[in-house]
């Protein structure tokens, strides 16, 4: 689990520093929205490759490599200095590299939590994702604000934090037992989905998915620059972007309590936080924003949880690897939404946006009711 939060805290630690890309190399907020969100185009394919690729090989060799590579993504950075150019290309890699040890740490957990229960899994993956995504651009937004060197010393101590992640994570079991597998082990003809479950999957875990980082990235890559922060933007984001994925940690667990209905209550808590964003935007009134930070948190987190939960229940032990993938791949198209969202400010006001996010989100959580009822979420 600590190697699952060392690479999670990696993957938002250039979020509060955008801004100071952005007085730096004079982006706009298209431009910004682009670079956070050009980690998803490497994640996706990472999410595919790897995920069925360790229900061959095992975990160990799929996600070792891949924590290597996410402390080298993050020196990438740590080099990209004022070059435009080299900071894509190191968020591509984080991106890579993000998806290769998620999914694989995501199902690695998962079978090393059987003996505590059905969901144990994945609220523990959730909870050690959530983590690391709050406290990287906490860390990282006090550091850009107040400490020297403020686009370097930031991901040099998250190499570091990968570094520890390695030596703990070499030391775990491996759970896919190569030798000696059953006949049915591993045959493709064993569906990814049970039959029948084709619709669920489509209609209800996918936009969950989507809900998972959708939320979470538009309070904090696309409220900061829709509406108007004060003096000190850098740490308010990195504070920002801390309260809203540590409120996902912290409820992460709930999904224990709620069973069927953590997605519903994820799903309606993310439309009261896009409403509530949509108001700080037009308004500036700071309240707004403060209440929005910890609603959206909270929504993604207990998406994540509900999603990876039935994710495991509905995978084949064979193919949890590749399934878990297929989940991660429909969360990360949520990291597109603040992109959209600043695309869309240039014919209708910043508010706007948020306003249609919330009413659809709001139209999610209806169609998600009826399906909690049945137990199948």
């Amino acid at each position: 689990m600590f190697t699952l939060f060392a690479v999670a805290a990696g993957t938002n630690v250039p979020t509060p520093l955008l801004l100071v890309y952005q007085e730096r190399l004079d982006l706009s907020a298209e431009v910004l929205t682009a670079l956070f969100g050009c980690y998803a185009a490497g994640l996706v394919p990472a999410l595919f490759l790897a995920g069925p690729l360790s229900d061959r090989l095992g975990r160990r060799r799929v996600a070792l490599p891949g924590v290597v590579l996410a402390g080298l993504a993050s020196l990438a950075f740590a080099a990209a200095g004022g070059s435009l150019a080299l900071l894509f290309t190191a968020r591509f890699l984080q991106g890579v590299v993000s998806g290769v040890v998620f999914s694989v740490a995501s199902a690695w957990v998962a079978e090393l939590s059987t003996a505590s229960g059905e969901g144990a899994g994945g609220r523990r993956a959730a909870v050690a994702m959530t983590a690391g995504f709050s406290l990287g651009p906490l860390t990282s937004g006090l550091l850009g604000q107040f400490a020297p060197a403020p686009t370097v010393l930031p991901y040099l101590l998250h190499s570091v934090l990968v570094g520890v992640g390695l030596v703990l994570a070499v030391r775990v079991p491996e759970t896919v037992v190569l030798p000696g597998r059953r006949r049915d082990d591993g045959d493709p003809a064993v569906p990814l989905l049970p039959p029948g479950s084709l619709g669920l999957a489509a209609t209800v875990l996918a936009p969950v998915a989507v809900c998972v980082y959708a939320f979470p990235s538009s309070v904090i890559s696309a409220v900061p620059l829709l509406g108007e922060l004060p003096a000190g933007g850098v740490a308010v984001t990195g504070v920002l972007a801390g309260v809203t994925l540590g409120a996902g940690t912290l409820v992460a667990g709930l999904q224990r309590r709620l069973g069927s209905w953590t997605a519903v209550t994820g799903a309606a808590l993310g439309a009261v936080g896009y409403a509530t964003a949509a108001l700080f935007v037009a308004t500036g009134a700071w309240p707004w924003l403060l209440a929005a930070a910890p609603l959206l948190g909270s929504g993604g987190g207990l998406c994540l949880a509900a999603g990876l939960t039935v994710t495991g229940r509905l995978a084949a032990p064979t193919r949890r690897g590749e399934l878990t993938s297929v989940f991660l791949a429909c969360a990360y198209l949520g990291f597109a939404v603040p992109f959209l969202m600043a695309a869309a400010t240039r014919s209708a006001p910043a508010w706007v946006p948020l306003g249609v996010a919330a009413a659809l989100t709001g139209l999610l959580a209806v169609r998600l009711l009826p399906v909690a009822h049945r137990g199948r979420l």
